[in-house]
C-alpha cells in the first residue's frame, strides 16, 4: 500500500521530476555558498546576483547530467524489467548516493573556498595524496565545521524525502508499438542529455567549460558563484596542473626574463585607435607576399589584398602563433598570455586575475568592443572578452539579419566586416576593437554568388581565404573614407595556422607560422625585420608604440625594441617549441630532444642536439626562466603588474 504522501506517475514523469529536484537543490547549494562566503561577494548588486544565479543553472544542468548519466539510462531503456521493485530499489540508491557525493563536494566548498578563492578542482586528489594524516585532517575539518555536517545530514534527509514523493506506475503492457514509443523516447532523452552536457545545441558550441562562467560576471573572482564544485572537479579531471619551479632565485630569474613591462619615457601617449583583425586559419603559407622565395619565386598565394597590405606594413620574416586552436589565440593576442600544455581559458587558472590591452586602454579613456559574427557565446569568446575588460560585444544577435548567416558558423565575413566598419564609425575616439572572422573555416564554403570567383588551390581552405581577403579589402575601402581611419593602428593576425601543402610549412615551425602585420595608414610604420614575433608580442608592441606609461604584465616582447634576447614559445602535444635567434629548440619539459638552425635548415632535417652546446645551453637557460615565471605566476595568481 503506497504512502499517503506518494503519487504514482509514469517513469518518464518521475525522471523529469527528480532532475528538477536536483536543480532546485543545487540552487540551494549556491545560496548556501553565497551566504557562507558573503564577505567575498558583498560588492555584487542584487540584480547582478540574480543574473549570476540564473547563469549558474546552465552549469548545474551539466553537472547533474554527468553525475546521473547511468541513472538516466537505467530509467530510459525500453524494457519492462525497469518496473520491478528490486530494479527501482537499486536505481533509487544509485541516485541518492551519487548525488549525495555531488552535494558533499558543494558543502565542502562552503568552508574551503575562502582559503583558496576557487572551487575545488580535480587537483585536490593529488594535493592530499601524499598526506600521511588524512584521517586527522578530516576529523579536524569536521570539528571546525560541525554545523555544516549537521546541515548536510538534514539536506540529504530532505533530498531522500523529495525523491520518494513520486512512485512509478505499474508497467504498461509491452506491445510492439509501446516498445517503439519507448525506444524513440530513449533517443530523444539521449539527444537532450548531449545538448545539456555540451551547454548548448549549436554546431559552433564547444563543450561548456569553467571559463564560460565569465559570461555572467563582471570580475573573474565572481565566477565561483556561477560554478558548482562537481562541475569544476569533472572539468579538471584530465587537466595537467602546473608544478612550482625553482630553477633560479628571483633576482636571477627577473634578470633573464621578466613579464612585468616597465615603460620607457619616449614621449607623450599617442591616442591612436587600435583595431585587431584576427583571421580564422590564415596560415602564413597562403600569403604570396610573405613567400616570395617559394616555387623558385613564382608562388602567388591566395590573398592579393593582404599582399598589397604587406608592402604598407611592418612585419617580420618569422611570425608565429602561440597555439593551434582558436581558443588559444585570444588570450595570447589580447592579454599576452600564451596557452601552455592546455588552453588557458580551459585551465584551472582561467579565473586568475589578468589584464589585457583592452582593459589598460579602457582605463585611459578608450571605448572597447569585440566583433565576432558567430552566434553569441560561440567558442566561449563572449566570456573571455567580458573578463578581458571589453565593454561591447557584437555578434550574430546584434547583427540581426539571418539572411547573411552561412548556416553553420556565423555571418559571412564580407557583410559583417561592413557592419563593423559602420559601427566603429559611431564610436567616440580613441577606441580599441578586435574582430574575429568566421568564413575561412570548415566546411570551407563561400557565398553562392562568389562560386568560382576565388582560386581553389590544393587545399580546401584556400578558396574561402580568398573570399575573406576580399572582405578585408572591402572593409578597408569603407574604413578609409571614415574620419577615424588615419588615426588608427591596425594589427592583422591569424588565430592559428591550418593544414599545409608546401613542404616548407609541413614542419614544426611551419605548423605555427602565421602573418602578423602592423599597419598605420597615418604614419610611416613600414618595413620587414628578421626579429621573431609571436601573438603574445602584439599587446606589448602596441602599448609601447603608443608610449603607454604604466607598468603592465604580458608574457610577450616589444617587437620594435632593439633588444635581441626575445624568444617565441609554443607547446605542441606536451613538448615546448622554443625559438630564439636563428634556432629552434624542442624540449619535453625535462630535456631537450632537438635543435635546428632555421636559417640554414628550413625543413628541419638536421638535428643539432648536443652539437651546439653553447647555443643549446643558452636557449635552455631562457626556456627554464620562462617555465618558472609561467608556472609560478599561474599558481600564485600573479598575472598582473600589481
Amino acid at each position: 500500500m503506497k504512502s499517503i504522501n506518494q503519487r504514482e506517475q509514469s517513469i518518464y514523469v518521475a525522471l523529469v521530476y527528480r532532475l528538477i529536484v536536483l536543480l532546485l537543490l543545487y540552487t540551494l547549494c549556491r545560496i548556501g555558498f553565497y551566504i557562507t562566503n558573503r564577505s567575498l561577494f558583498n560588492h555584487i548588486p542584487f540584480t547582478d546576483l540574480l543574473y549570476i544565479f540564473a547563469g549558474g543553472i546552465k552549469f548545474d544542468i551539466v553537472a547533474i547530467l554527468y553525475i546521473n548519466s547511468l541513472y538516466i539510462v537505467l530509467q530510459a531503456i525500453p524494457f519492462p524489467f525497469r518496473y520491478r521493485n528490486g530494479y527501482q530499489f537499486f536505481c533509487k540508491w544509485l541516485f541518492i548516493i551519487t548525488n549525495s557525493i555531488g552535494f558533499l563536494a558543494n558543502f565542502i566548498d562552503f568552508a574551503y573556498y575562502k582559503f583558496t578563492l576557487k572551487h575545488t578542482t580535480a587537483s585536490v586528489f593529488s594535493q592530499f595524496s601524499n598526506e600521511q594524516n588524512k584521517l586527522k585532517l578530516l576529523i579536524d575539518f569536521l570539528g571546525d565545521y560541525w554545523y555544516l555536517l549537521i546541515l548536510f545530514i538534514i539536506f540529504i534527509y530532505l533530498f531522500i524525502k523529495l525523491y520518494q514523493i513520486i512512485r512509478i506506475q505499474k508497467a504498461p503492457k509491452f506491445t510492439w508499438y509501446v516498445y517503439l514509443a519507448h525506444t524513440l523516447t530513449l533517443v530523444l532523452i539521449a539527444g537532450l542529455c548531449v545538448i545539456g552536457m555540451r551547454g548548448g545545441w549549436r554546431h559552433s558550441t564547444r563543450p561548456i567549460t569553467m571559463s564560460n562562467a565569465g559570461d555572467f560576471v563582471k570580475s573573474p573572482g565572481d565566477m565561483s558563484l556561477v560554478l558548482n564544485t562537481p562541475f569544476t572537479i569533472m572539468k579538471t579531471l584530465k587537466a595537467n596542473d602546473l608544478k612550482p619551479i625553482n630553477y633560479y632565485n628571483q633576482q636571477t630569474l627577473d634578470s633573464l626574463y621578466n613579464p612585468i613591462h616597465q615603460p620607457e619615457n619616449k614621449g607623450p601617449f599617442k591616442k591612436l585607435n587600435v583595431v585587431f583583425l584576427i583571421i580564422e586559419s590564415l596560415g602564413k603559407e597562403h600569403i604570396g607576399a610573405l613567400n616570395k622565395d617559394l616555387l623558385s619565386g613564382t608562388y602567388k598565394g591566395y590573398t592579393p589584398f593582404i599582399d598589397s597590405l604587406v608592402a604598407q606594413s611592418f612585419t617580420s620574416s618569422h611570425t608565429y602563433a602561440n597555439g593551434r586552436k582558436s581558443i588559444d589565440a585570444l588570450p595570447s593576442i589580447i592579454s599576452g598570455i600564451p596557452s601552455i600544455r592546455e588552453p588557458f581559458v580551459l585551465s584551472s587558472y582561467s579565473s586568475n586575475k589578468t589584464t589585457s590591452i583592452a582593459k589598460l586602454l579602457g582605463e585611459v579613456g578608450y571605448q572597447t568592443a569585440f566583433f565576432h559574427g558567430a552566434p553569441n557565446g560561440s567558442m566561449g569568446f563572449s566570456a573571455y572578452t567580458n573578463l578581458a575588460g571589453i565593454k561591447k560585444y557584437y555578434g550574430k544577435t546584434e547583427y540581426n539579419n539571418d539572411a547573411d548567416f552561412d548556416g553553420i558558423w556565423g555571418i559571412w565575413d564580407e557583410p559583417f566586416m561592413q557592419y563593423m566598419a559602420k559601427t566603429l564609425n559611431t564610436f567616440k575616439q580613441p577606441f580599441f576593437s578586435a574582430f574575429f572572422s568566421v568564413s575561412s573555416h570548415h566546411p570551407f564554403k563561400v557565398p553562392e554568388k562568389y562560386s568560382g570567383k576565388f582560386p581553389k588551390g590544393p587545399l580546401p581552405v584556400q578558396e574561402p581565404i580568398g573570399y575573406t581577403d576580399m572582405a578585408i579589402q572591402k572593409f578597408f575601402a569603407t574604413a578609409s573614407k571614415m574620419p577615424w581611419y588615419k588615426n588608427t593602428l591596425f594589427v592583422l593576425v591569424a588565430d592559428h595556422a591550418t593544414v599545409s601543402y608546401l613542404p616548407e610549412y609541413q614542419t614544426t615551425p611551419g605548423y605555427f607560422s602565421i602573418p602578423i602585420l602592423f599597419y598605420y595608414p597615418g604614419g610611416d610604420l613600414k618595413g620587414k625585420t628578421d626579429k621573431l614575433i609571436q601573438q603574445a608580442d602584439i599587446m606589448p608592441t602596441v602599448l609601447n608604440y603608443l608610449n603607454y606609461n604604466k607598468p603592465y604584465f604580458a608574457f610577450g616582447f616589444d617587437a620594435f625594441s632593439p633588444k635581441n634576447n626575445n624568444f617565441v614559445i609554443n607547446n605542441n602535444d606536451g613538448s615546448f617549441s622554443f625559438y630564439q635567434g636563428d634556432y629552434l629548440l624542442i624540449n619535453d619539459g625535462q630535456k631537450s630532444t632537438a635543435l635546428f638552425n632555421l636559417k640554414t635548415d628550413r625543413l628541419t632535417k638536421n638535428n643539432l642536439i648536443n652539437k651546439r652546446p653553447e647555443v643549446q645551453n643558452s636557449m635552455e637557460k631562457y626556456l627554464k626562466a620562462f617555465i618558472q615565471q609561467y608556472n609560478n605566476r599561474m599558481i600564485k595568481d600573479q598575472l598582473t603588474a600589481k
